[in-house]
């Protein structure tokens, strides 16, 4: 999506208001962040950096777009400027796949007051979700361990979304997808076994198997559940592995999707086993997440991976990450919004953000800092954007979940609980809570007044 119009109506209501006061050429910056952790964790994984770049290169405003707006009223001075219109701020950033936490500048934009106020909408739309998403996938991963993990979400998906959320599964930590477009898209590895209609399309399920391994020999996992799990569906796919083996073939897994998992994944690991079928794969979905996946394992269920559809690409439970992107200067002024609430006020001024490592190497702090300041530590904060072209390499999702797995093993475990997990440290700096202190008290001045 490049056109100009994915954004709020507020959004361009301002822009021209900015342009018809002669204001387009003061230099703005905005900072991205949020304030909590989704699903009661302690952590985010941050993501879909690289297709919001990808898109402010592109984003214009077509001649269709240029006139919609003008059928609602825009004025004709201010579609002249949309007309060639282009970004070509800077922006500073956090990688891909880094590990954040809640009220620290994640990212930063500088432009000039349109371009910079412009891009908000679609820049909260692409981060927020696939962040969101992305932390999901993760803590589903660290539940999962070692075993295969694939993306099954794309049926339940938010519309188009659907393809945004199997990339961020994936930088989260699913091997695969079942999202064939997302898959040529972002170049994701696809998977697929098949659908409890298949079987039923045949007279009798050892038929439904015979046909699917008459066609994909190679490729075959049964969905056992379609009737009966221990007394038909396991036995079926037993009768057609022994054939398989016979052509040359060999059975690769089957698939669990309704009932006790642990218990039904029990016996069929002794029946497949008792058949000699010790190298067939267990694979199990059926609404899961993290916690389901947790207690399947601590029940001791011999499961090899898990599909995962809805949980992990809705974001459930908590459905929205509540990223924002505040004005903190203006001008080389800084700027504060100030809240009643003491956790919605922001933090004034250009900032740089830095993580301090333990004697071990794991994760210790973070510190927020103004961009004028030197410390130690971890520099988070890289140009990705200069000018408007983007100064950062690409990189695949799987290259991105390498990226991610890196850093998660740098984070204690205490902050790794999915629930009532530890609260990782972000300080401030002495500097930048003067600057703080000092920009409220002006402010409060100047509405006194």
């Amino acid at each position: 999506m490049q056109s100009g119009l994915y954004t709020d109506l507020y959004e361009l209501t301002m822009v021209q208001g900015y342009f018809l006061m002669g204001r387009q050429e003061e230099i703005a910056v905005f900072d991205y962040f949020f304030r909590d952790c989704p699903f009661g964790g302690s952590f985010v994984l941050f993501a879909g950096l690289h297709n919001l770049l990808e898109t402010l290169t592109k984003l214009s405003f077509s001649e269709p777009d240029i006139a919609y707006l003008r059928e609602k009223g825009f004025h004709e001075s201010f579609l002249d400027y949309l007309k060639s219109f282009r970004f070509r701020g800077d922006i500073v950033s956090a990688m891909e796949g880094e590990i954040v936490f809640p009220n620290e500048p994640i990212l930063r934009v500088e432009g000039n007051l349109i371009e910079t106020q412009l891009i908000e909408t679609l820049l909260l739309n692409f981060l927020n979700f696939q962040s969101l998403i992305a932390t999901k996938a993760t803590r589903i991963r660290l539940a999962a361990g070692d075993r295969l993990l694939a993306d099954f979400g794309l049926r339940r998906a938010q519309g188009l979304g659907g393809i945004h959320a199997s990339r961020a599964a994936v930088i989260g930590g699913a091997n695969s997808t079942s999202n064939v477009y997302a898959g040529r898209q972002f170049d994701l590895s696809i998977t697929g076994t098949m659908a409890h209609s298949w079987i039923l399309g045949f007279d009798d399920e050892l038929t439904a198997f015979r046909a699917f391994a008459a066609l994909y020999p190679d490729h075959c996992t049964f969905l056992v559940d379609t009737y009966d799990t221990l007394n038909s569906g396991i036995p079926n796919a037993i009768i057609v592995g022994r054939e398989l083996a016979k052509e040359g073939h060999r059975l690769t897994g089957i698939r669990l999707d309704s009932g006790d998992l642990a218990q039904l994944a029990k016996r069929a690991r002794v029946m497949l086993d008792g058949a000699g079928f010790y190298d067939v794969k267990i694979f199990a979905s059926d609404g899961l997440d993290e916690f389901a996946i947790e207690k399947l394992l601590r029940e001791g269920a011999p499961i090899d991976g898990f599909g995962v559809g809805t949980q992990m690409v809705t974001g459930r439970p908590t459905a929205a990450l509540n990223g924002v992107y505040k004005l903190s200067s203006l001008n080389r002024i800084p700027r504060i919004k100030i809240s009643e609430n003491a956790t919605k006020t922001t933090l004034p001024g250009v900032k740089n953000l830095f993580r301090h490592l333990d004697e071990e190497g794991f994760f210790q702090q973070d510190e927020v800092v103004l961009a004028t300041e030197s410390t130690n530590g971890e520099d988070l904060l890289q140009m990705v954007m200069k000018d408007g072209s983007v100064t950062l390499p690409t990189s695949s999702p799987v290259e991105i979940q390498k990226f991610a797995q890196e850093r998660l093993a740098k984070l204690r475990p205490m902050y790794k609980a999915p629930t009532s997990a530890a609260i990782y440290p972000v300080t401030i700096s002495e500097s930048l809570q003067q600057l703080k202190t000092k920009v409220i008290s002006e402010t409060k001045k100047l509405i006194q007044k």
